[in-house]
């Protein structure tokens, strides 16, 4: 070795035929994922059809099976992406230093464009509840995660309560709930709501308008005496 110069670990080169094989099974979980997540949020998991999810992966039925195992562990994994996919959306929200009424407007604001900008995610969660949870209490992935939702509300609530702008007390569990419920039932219920109301629940100014109206909402039912 030349003096002076520093050694530097030589790795041996893998042959690319033994790469492609992974690159491959990588590629096809990829896109069985991908097709089930429509089609779960489509049909839900008892109308989902194996066939259909390997015909738009462009794969085989056997491919699944090898992949995620059966029907119902596949829709697991599904479900734990939309978890996974929303949580991650969340901590990319920097509020630490935010004025807190300013932050939670911005929260509100949030919830409520995530929901409509992603429906297959209120789709999938209406499926997981018509069986009663079944998945989520079954899933690790979920269990080790955790909402970073409640601690951005915790942290605004103190400190909004600490500068007179919110009562002190307020339950961050009871506030997430409030907030996810009036933007989850309006975009869950859209269709029934629009037939029934007969408005375009979903036009641009309709969803200004109740993102105004949550907004207004939840402040309201915090703010200090």
């Amino acid at each position: 070795m030349t003096p002076g110069r520093k050694s530097r670990t030589v790795r041996k080169a893998v042959p690319a035929r033994s790469r492609k094989p992974k690159r491959d099974a990588e590629a096809t979980r990829e896109r069985i994922f991908a097709a089930a997540t429509r089609e779960f949020a489509s049909h839900g998991f008892g109308g989902a059809r194996v066939d259909r999810i390997s015909k738009r992966a462009k794969t085989f039925d056997r491919m699944l099976y090898y992949h995620f195992g059966n029907k119902e562990q596949l829709f697991r994994v599904v479900l734990e992406g939309a978890y996974e996919d929303l949580w991650a959306a969340e901590e990319r929200l920097d509020l630490a230093r935010a004025d807190p009424v300013a932050g939670l407007r911005e929260l509100i604001a949030f919830t409520w464009q995530y929901y409509v900008d992603h429906p297959e995610f209120i789709r999938l969660l209406n499926s997981e509840n018509l069986q009663q949870g079944r998945n989520v209490r079954r899933s690790t992935r979920v269990g080790k995660l955790s909402s970073p939702f409640i601690r951005i509300i915790s942290d605004l609530l103190a400190r909004g309560a600490k500068e007179g702008v919110f009562r002190s007390g307020v339950d961050p569990l009871k506030l997430y709930i409030t907030i996810a419920a009036l933007g989850y039932f309006y975009v869950s219920n859209r269709y029934t709501l629009t037939h029934f109301l007969g408005a375009d629940l979903m036009g641009e100014k309709a969803r200004k308008a109740w993102l105004a109206h949550i907004t207004d909402v939840v402040l309201a039912s915090i703010a200090a005496a």
